[in-house]
């Protein structure tokens, strides 16, 4: 059944690219979107109006009546925006019924600085010599100007060599953390933009900020590496007042500024950060300070066109967490407990004598009662703050942050109070997209810790893990999650930025792409399976989540040059079987120091993702129009499979290796050229997981395809029982054992309560978490069946005894969901379409019949027993 004829349409949302704040694009052509609501089923879109004014009084227009469907990044239909041009937008859109909705609320959009030339200011640094490794303050820099009568408006354009906090009168700029964030610092720098005209004031006024080493001059990766992309600290500032009658003031960084030493002695990403308050110049950055004993500043040569705005949200703090508990651990230490494996520092609230310093350590886990620092190698994780002395003192770090549970307080004054601390958890600030629910609290907690994941490690790029001295942005890891990762956030600016910075890092490295990204590794350029395929999966991945064709093409080079890399790797034979390969890394049967050991073989590994990459290539060429290109990259897609086969698939149907992995590589990309190959090879599948006693036998590149390799080729069952093992290793043993986050190994903690005693072992890698993507398709039953959800596959599939679940998300048409279950004999499912989409809906028990539906609320309600034809 459906629901009844309901009220017109309107715009709920509206949009400038992936921005849900449009404030210093980096385009003078935004895309534009918008969402729909409507209570009438089946609604489509026949047409729309945009309508555009200038705040500045400088245009005003509108498109009429446009006839299409179109409603998700429309392209900009007037003449481009200039450099700091701001509009106001409003959208209106006609029914296939006939009936107009509103005009959407005014959304304003204001363009950055699009132009090396926009830019007067110029890099500062204190002109002062460079400091040792082991004492590096962080700089406070000021200047203070004057403001006349009839301010408009007020902008401050922003960003460093380095991180920074801005201030303006005395008040901190912004909500943002560690900005301007990580990038290929040589290649792209993001600067940001700040609405400051309710801080500038009429008369004397100071602009200042306070430095940090951040990613630019701190330790990066685990071999010592400090400095590498320079060791002078650096801010650049471009302040504009806009007054009523039209005229503009500019303040820039220049050589008139002045610089000190301030209370932040050392602040490091690993190590963390070193604060006396008794070293703070009240007052420092307001008019009238006396700055007479602080130092010049000399100016920093830094190509403008290196600078970029912003296409994702920026770094927040997004949660408080308060303690759970305060214990002693048996060796005396104070150990703090805040029950969730988190990312971000620690606010206090102190009061002591003046000199007294509090320590603060960081950890992921406790072992025999103690904080366990092993998993973070080299990277100390632990603050230090001198007070001041006097009233109570609030601190927060500023240029560092953790991956933690736990933390070790020592040197606090008196009891330490529940209330005296809370964790602040901080990540890059997207708009939460998607959830899921079911019946099963174990697999309710393994979702909930790949949320926990995904926040750690999505801060400003997406790293592997946020806690030891590495925090890298592996393409591996992002590869396998990004399917997941789009369904739970809005990610799309958040990764549009990072695979601009691959293939920025990828074309010094001549095609190949870095195992990180940012390449920080000398000898991480080197191609790698799996890792490097990031380059072609990752924007495929987003055009099917966001229906992007701008990104697509954007990346198109990019995917090209690794594809034509691998086939220059390859050769003749089309079989990439050569050279070191990470392979499945992490198979459960790897010797725990050779991780890279598995039983699928590295090249089978290699030449089914070259394969997969080549056909996907060919797929975005079609969507591109590049008709010669997809032809070609068709053909050797072809050409690999072919290899494949015939050098590591018997004609019974077994892989090389005989491992899970390598079954489920051939299943899940195609590779397999008939149905009897096909069927043995599932069959094959099938009887290695039975013989592993469902427990898991794959490892990094496997384990996000074994659960549908198995449902694809009718084994729902047995990927259920996979699922939902507890026993060692499995998804759900972490959570037996407590976990709250997604961990890097499948016993990262033993059976015993001890940590694995490997070199790699973090409690908060989100890679394995990619198995929530099966969760969110199959078990709630919610997919795209084309670009950007504009049709949904819609098919639940219920198993494993359980009797509920449902999977809900933002499609970029509107939320979208699928909600079943199982009482008694019946079941109900009930499927939620937005606006302006039609869904495919396969009924569970129902495989054989399909209904096309159109947006609205469709609820079916029937008999139901365990033994229904999936």
């Amino acid at each position: 059944m459906t629901q009844p004829q309901g009220a017109a349409a309107r715009i709920a949302d509206l949009r400038a690219e992936h921005r849900r704040d449009a404030q210093g694009i980096g385009t003078g052509r935004p895309r534009l979107s918008w969402r729909v609501e409507t209570a009438r089923p089946g609604w489509q879109q026949a047409a729309y109006a945009v309508e555009v004014s200038g705040l500045d009084g400088q245009r005003h227009g509108q498109t009429g009546r446009v006839v299409g469907s179109e409603s998700v990044l429309v392209a900009w239909p007037f003449a481009p925006l200039q450099s700091r041009e701001r509009v106001a937008l409003r959208v209106r859109v006609w029914g296939t019924d006939g009936d107009p909705s509103p005009w959407s609320a005014a959304h304003p959009v204001e363009v950055g600085l699009l132009e090396a030339t926009d830019w007067r200011a110029r890099f500062v640094t204190p002109d002062w010599d460079g400091t040792s490794q082991a004492a590096r303050p962080s700089p406070l820099l000021r200047h203070e100007f004057d403001v006349r009568p009839g301010v408009a408006y007020a902008r401050l354009y922003a960003t460093a060599l380095g991180v920074y906090e801005a201030r303006l009168n005395g008040q901190v700029v912004g909500d943002h953390v560690l900005d301007p964030g990580w990038t290929s610092y040589p290649h792209r720098l993001r600067y940001q933009t700040f609405d400051v005209t309710h801080l500038v004031r009429e008369g004397r006024n100071t602009l200042g900020a306070m430095l940090g080493d951040g990613w630019y001059r701190g330790r990066l990766g685990w071999k010592g590496g400090q400095s590498l992309y320079g060791d002078r600290l650096a801010w650049l500032a471009q302040l504009e007042v806009h007054y009523a009658d039209g005229s503009v003031d500019t303040v820039v960084t220049d050589e008139t500024w002045r610089a000190a030493s301030g209370p932040i002695l050392a602040s490091d990403i690993y190590d963390g950060e070193t604060y006396d308050a008794r070293l703070e110049r009240p007052g420092w950055a307001e008019p009238g300070y006396a700055d007479g004993d602080w130092a010049g500043v000399r100016v920093v040569a830094r190509d403008p066109t290196t600078l970029v705005a912003p296409s994702g949200p920026p770094v927040r703090r997004t949660e408080l967490l308060a303690p759970l508990s305060i214990s002693r651990s048996p060796s005396g230490k104070t150990i703090v407990d805040f029950g969730q494996n988190l990312v971000g520092r620690l606010r206090l609230t102190v009061q002591g004598e003046a000199g007294q310093t509090v320590t603060l350590r960081h950890a992921e886990v406790l072992e025999d009662g103690e904080l366990c620092v092993r998993p973070l190698r080299t990277a100390k994780a632990t603050d230090y703050y001198t007070l001041r002395g006097g009233a109570a003192e609030t601190w927060e770090p500023r240029f560092t942050f953790h991956g933690f549970r736990y933390a070790e307080i020592d040197g606090w004054p008196g009891e330490l109070r529940l209330d005296d601390l809370r964790a602040v958890v901080c990540h890059s600030d997207m708009e939460r997209a998607g959830w899921f629910e079911c019946s099963d609290p174990l697999l309710n907690r393994l979702h909930q810790n790949a949320v926990w994941s995904m926040r750690g490690n999505f801060l400003d790029l997406p790293t592997d893990c946020p806690q030891r001295d590495e925090r890298l942005g592996w393409t591996g890891d992002i590869q396998v999650f990004t399917p997941t990762a789009t369904f739970l956030y809005h990610a799309a600016g958040f990764l549009q930025s990072w695979l601009a910075d691959l293939a920025a890092e990828q074309a010094v490295a001549g095609g190949s792409v870095p195992f990180v990204v940012p390449n920080v590794l000398h000898d991480g350029a080197t191609a790698r399976a799996a890792w490097g395929d990031a380059a072609v999966i990752v924007p495929w991945t987003l055009y099917e989540r966001y229906g992007d064709v701008g990104l697509l093409a954007a990346q198109y080079a990019s995917m090209r040059a690794w594809v034509d890399h691998l086939a220059g790797l390859a050769g003749e034979s089309r079989l990439w079987d050569e050279g070191f390969q990470f392979g499945d890394w992490l198979d459960p049967s790897a010797p725990p120091h050779q991780p890279w050991a598995a039983r699928t073989p590295m090249r089978v590994v290699a030449t089914a993702y070259f394969a997969h990459s080549a056909n996907l290539l060919a797929r975005a060429a079609r969507v591109l129009g590049h008709v010669e290109d997809a032809a070609r990259y068709a053909a050797l897609a072809a050409e690999v499979r072919a290899a494949f086969v015939a050098a590591y698939v018997s004609p019974e149907g077994i892989v090389e290796g005989d491992g899970q992995t390598g079954y489920a590589l051939a299943l899940q990309f195609g590779l397999l050229p008939d149905a009897a190959r096909r069927a043995a090879a599932a069959r094959r599948l099938l009887e290695l997981v039975r013989e592993n006693g469902y427990r898991i036998g794959t490892g990094f590149v496997g384990t996000p395809l074994i659960a549908d390799a198995l449902c694809g080729t009718g084994h729902q069952d047995a990927a259920f029982h996979l699922v939902m093992q507890t026993q060692c290793p499995s998804w759900l043993y972490p959570v037996t054992m407590g976990a709250t986050t997604i961990w890097e190994r499948w016993d990262s903690l033993l059976p015993d309560g001890r940590v694995n005693p490997g070199e790699m072992t973090s409690f908060n890698h989100y890679a394995l978490g990619a198995v929530a993507d099966w969760l969110h398709r199959v078990v709630g039953g919610l997919a795209p069946a084309a670009p950007g959800y504009r049709h949904l596959a819609i098919r639940p599939r219920p198993g494993g005894g359980l009797t509920y679940a449902e999977a809900r998300h933002i499609t970029p048409y509107g939320p979208a969901g699928c909600r079943w279950r199982i009482a008694g004999e019946s079941i109900e499912v009930q499927v939620s379409v937005p606006p302006n989409t039609t869904a495919t809906v396969t009924l569970p028990g129902r495989a054989a019949e399909s209904l096309e539906v159109g947006s609205g609320t469709h609820t079916w309600t029937y008999r139901w027993s365990t033994t229904s034809d999936q």
